[in-house]
């Protein structure tokens, strides 16, 4: 071996060591890795940051902001939801839904973000079924992963697998091209856990294991709001059309709060008619249509209603479906929150008329809670005092700035990050649009992947179906980002040198003698115990040129070998801390290593010895 094939191997090893024992992050690792492959001039500059402009890594960012506006818009849980309530409260239907509609999502959306979204829905499923949720959260996150499988932007590995193929020239994969594949994974998943799920918990453990505390609906809860609250709509014939509330003075004509307006937006299509939702201010504009939230007893509401032509919305009315509680006062703009004064408040002893909250910080009084009495009705009329807590509602932006206020009041809670929970249901049609013209593009190949991906990533930002784009860069895992575009370079510096023809020959030693079967067995599960240690993206990134030069070598088709690797690197469930899914499932699960050890392990085992069998018939080696 020459210098520069033992720097860069020793390289590869160091690297390697350091992401097995997980005590440096793994971008700072990659990102060592390539700077000194560049000191050392076994890596040119431009080879060096090839990888960041590398098509993976740019597809991997549009793709974190379109499952973004997936999960804000609420579209995958309305989904999930609706399809999981076929399953009822038998166990044996719970799991099969929930993996089947968990690799459905993961096949569009991170399996991450997958995971994050269904474990509190999974968990409520659990509960109304009196099971212990450790009985279907791991199999959600093992099918997280199988669903990855189902299409090429399902998991990284895939991608780095078509990149591998096209920068050797071969053709780039289609868009479904895994998908026999998917389908042979989440079947044998589905079967392997009923047998499997007797090593899973088996009795509720109690209060401890419960969905995460929701405050926003505790707190709509706790102030009975949906018993004060109406919805009424504007009729075209009511003087009030075209007025503003400043105009109109409700609140002091009769002492009714005008919450928010909501209008539908005229758009032809169906599919992507929405509500335009505002918080009621001194310049909104009454128009007929209009529904209004007002906030007051009934008797007054019904005096204001026939005042003015108005009528009361029916419970059925379309302008939405079965809200909860906390939904008809909280919106993606709109939320509500509890408010203590300080006992030096220069509010206290005043009335809330004079108090100023909404000409100074733009916010609505609900309701007062002293002591065990909670006061909805004539509140411009109350007194406050010491001890009072107030609910509010306004814009998060309003709640905000009336958070930073420390001199007069305090905001209980974390109603700011709550507010980060709420979903944009009426944008749920847009991004549905958006991800089918996205699959439609890739499916028909008539712009290029990249292009097509980042073309869904803008319109996710540009429909507002993503809150802007501070939120679509946090939406974005950076560190696999950096992990991926730095181990590119790695992998060109293995070629470069010829380290991969060397460790090629070395597999080709060990198992091209009896035949490309076992050479393919000894990949996938070379793959699959690696992927223990390391991620799945960086054992790609490692094995993917090494494969293809082992094929090379032997005169076969790259493509079962190199879908071994893919599939060898997603398909990891033996150890709770391979993947991102199998570790946020182990708290609410209740799960200890062993309980991996027991599940996860016989089904790695049974995925590999099929998958090894599958492969090469529907990928044959000629």
């Amino acid at each position: 071996m020459d210098g520069p094939m033992v720097i860069t191997l020793s390289v590869l090893a160091v690297s390697s060591i350091f992401f097995i024992s997980g005590k440096v992050r793994s971008d700072l690792v990659a990102l060592c890795a390539l700077l000194v492959l560049m000191l050392c001039n076994i890596l040119t500059p431009s080879e060096g940051l090839s990888g960041f402009s590398n098509s993976v890594v740019v597809m991997m960012v549009g793709l974190f902001v379109v499952g973004q506006g997936i999960l804000q818009t609420g579209l995958a849980k309305m989904a999930s939801r609706k399809i999981l309530q076929i399953a009822g409260t038998n166990e044996t239907r719970l799991l099969l839904m929930v993996m089947l509609v968990t690799a459905v999502i993961g096949a569009f959306v991170s399996n991450t973000g997958t995971v994050a979204m269904l474990l509190p829905i999974v968990v409520s499923l659990s509960a109304s079924a009196n099971i212990h949720p450790g009985r279907l959260l791991m199999p959600l996150a093992f099918a997280s992963s199988m669903g990855g499988m189902l299409t090429l932007i399902g998991t990284p590995p895939n991608l780095i697998i078509q990149d591998t193929l096209t920068s050797a020239g071969y053709e780039k994969l289609s868009f479904f091209v895994f998908a026999p594949i998917g389908v042979v994974c989440i079947a044998v998943g589905v079967v392997s856990l009923l047998f499997l799920r007797r090593f899973l918990p088996k009795h509720r453990s109690g209060k401890g294991i419960q969905g995460e505390y929701q405050f926003l609906q505790e707190l709509a809860h706790k102030y009975q709001l949906s018993q004060n609250l109406f919805r009424i709509q504007i009729t075209d014939a009511s003087p009030l059309c075209n007025q503003t509330l400043l105009q109109l003075d409700i609140p002091f004509r009769f002492g009714l709060s005008v919450l928010e307006i909501r209008r539908k937006m005229s758009v032809k299509n169906q599919f992507f008619k929405t509500i335009n939702q505002e918080i009621a201010g001194p310049n909104s504009v009454v128009q007929a249509g209009d529904i209004m939230y007002v906030n007051g007893p009934f008797e007054i509401v019904q005096t204001f209603v026939d005042s003015y032509g108005l009528r009361f919305m029916e419970s059925h009315a379309p302008e939405r479906l079965a809200p909860t509680e906390e939904e008809e006062y909280v919106t993606p703009e709109v939320g509500i929150a509890e408010v203590m004064l300080t006992p030096h408040s220069r509010l206290i002893g005043k009335y809330v008329k004079q108090s100023g909250f909404r000409e100074k910080y733009r916010v609505n009084i609900l309701a007062i809670q002293r002591r065990d009495q909670r006061i909805f009705h004539n509140l411009k009329d109350e007194k406050m005092r010491f001890s009072d807590a107030l609910l509010v509602q306004g814009s998060w932006d309003d709640i905000k700035l009336l958070a930073e206020d420390q001199q007069d009041v305090i905001v209980t809670g974390q109603p700011l990050k709550e507010a980060d929970k709420v979903t944009m249901d009426s944008k749920a049609p847009i991004s549905a649009g958006v991800l089918l013209l996205m699959v439609l593009l890739l499916v028909t190949d008539w712009v290029p992947a990249v292009a097509a991906i980042m073309i869904a990533a803008i319109l996710m930002v540009a429909l507002g179906c993503v809150r802007g784009m501070e939120d679509a860069y946090k939406s974005v895992n950076w560190e696999s980002v950096v992990l991926i575009g730095a181990m590119f370079p790695v992998s060109i510096a293995i070629e470069k040198t010829g380290a991969a023809e060397m460790l090629a020959s070395g597999l080709v030693q060990s198992f091209g003698s009896s035949g490309p079967l076992a050479l393919l067995a000894g990949i996938y599960f070379t793959t699959s115990l690696l992927t223990l240690f390391i991620s799945n993206s960086a054992c790609t990134l490692l094995l993917a040129p090494i494969t293809l030069s082992v094929a090379v070598q032997l005169d076969i088709s790259p493509y079962p070998l190199l879908f071994a690797v893919a599939v060898g690197a997603s398909m990891c469930f033996a150890s709770p801390f391979s993947t991102p899914p199998n570790a946020l499932v182990m708290s609410a699960g209740r799960y200890t290593f062993v309980d991996y050890i027991k599940v996860g392990l016989p089904l790695q085992l049974i995925m590999g010895i099929v998958m090894v069998l599958v492969l090469p018939v529907l990928f044959p080696f000629n």
